[in-house]
């Protein structure tokens, strides 16, 4: 059974940074890999994506504030968050994609404050 653990989620001022890491366990190959987040009451959005290979792709209220990485050998995923806003805070979500399988992590609150 493979599970997804994060970490990095806190409490941050406006214009702050925050880390996020995501670590599958097991030894599976692992395709794309992103983070999503979700707000009560909407549905959850993409934030961040990344191809094995290293290609990205970011949802437009984040493009050049964060940034997504991986470690393919140790099935790790980060988000880099800077310039954070308060219309950041959410619990975000890691996403790994293994074949037909989809994994997900189990949330971690991001709150900004103004």
């Amino acid at each position: 059974q493979v599970q997804l653990v994060e970490s990095g989620g806190g409490l941050v001022q406006a214009g702050g940074s925050l880390r996020l890491s995501c670590a599958a366990s097991g030894s599976i190959f692992i395709g794309f890999m992103g983070w999503y987040r979700q707000t009560p009451g909407e549905q959850r959005e993409l934030v961040a994506v990344i191809s094995r290979g290293g290609i990205t792709n970011y949802a437009d209220s984040v493009w050049g504030r964060f940034t997504i990485s991986r470690v393919n050998g140790k099935n790790t995923v980060y988000l880099q968050m800077n310039s954070l806003k308060p219309e950041d805070t959410a619990v975000y979500y890691c996403q790994m994609k293994s074949g037909s399988y989809d994994y997900w992590g189990q949330g971690t609150q991001v709150t900004v404050s103004s």
